[in-house]
């Protein structure tokens, strides 16, 4: 679970068009379960709140990932991922990453200038410093998440398509692709909800069984609420379900009602 695949299990997910306004807003929060086969592994939260960068409001988001019961006593896990970002552009301004993963802990913090194209990144875990090249419009970890929940194109995606980013993680850049698969009514805790499912395209290897292990079902709605993320590892497997949520900007489209 190096490299924060709690947490990277939540980033696969959906888009952000300037033309429009975002699909969230200050107040959002989410909570999953996290299941690894049958055991209930532990949890993951997402929320919104306001920040203050270049004296502009800004969204500051926060991701946390942790294991819970028996899981904590075999696996320690504790993750905390932030972004600060443009409300208009969603450009980040800022990201912080402080992990602790069985004995793996980072604790960084990354400064974009993207006018420059450059991040200057933080490890105070080694007290380093070092600034990198970046593409332009990259997102970081924590953005990507925002930035793909409502792009112009995934209302009317064919299936096979698949949209792309510049992601910016472990100092160096990923090109993170989303391939539409489907739609589906899917069944939760809240009731039967119209989805959109995505398939992230992610390395094979050391984490995942294979390039497509990894499904992400979403709200067909303005919304576009992640869901339920299922993932085959080179070990095993990990589901996570959505089990909470308040502050959503847009009603929640729900078939039938539980």
């Amino acid at each position: 679970m190096k490299k924060g695949i709690l947490f990277l299990l939540l980033i696969a997910i959906l888009g952000f068009d300037t033309q429009k306004p975002p699909a969230y807003d200050v107040g959002e929060w989410f909570k999953f379960r996290i299941h690894y086969g049958f055991i209930n592994a532990g949890f993951a939260t997402l929320e919104i709140k306001e920040g203050l960068k270049e004296n502009k409001k800004v969204f500051h988001a926060i991701g946390k990932g942790y294991t819970a019961g028996m899981s904590r006593f075999f696996f320690k896990v504790d993750d905390n991922y932030e972004s600060y970002f443009d409300k208009v552009t969603n450009k980040p301004y800022q990201f912080v990453r402080k992990i602790d993963e069985g004995g793996y802990s980072k604790n960084q913090e990354g400064f974009f200038n993207q006018d420059d194209n450059k991040v200057v990144v933080k490890n105070y875990k080694n007290k380093t410093e070092k600034t990198i090249s970046v593409t332009e419009n990259v997102q970081d970890i924590v953005s990507t998440f925002y930035f793909l929940r409502n792009h112009p194109a995934v209302d009317n995606m064919k299936v096979g398509e698949y949209i792309a980013v510049d992601m910016f993680f472990d100092d160096e850049i990923t090109k993170f692709k989303l391939k539409f698969i489907g739609r589906e009514d899917l069944n939760t805790k809240f009731g039967t909800v119209p989805t959109l499912i995505f398939r992230p395209l992610v390395q094979s290897g050391r984490v995942f069984k294979e390039e497509e292990s990894l499904t992400v079902w979403i709200s067909d709605d303005e919304n576009k609420i992640p869901l339920r993320i299922k993932a085959s590892l080179a070990v095993g497997s990990i589901k996570a379900d959505l089990d909470g949520f308040k502050g959503l900007k847009n009603p929640f489209m729900i078939k039938v009602k539980k």
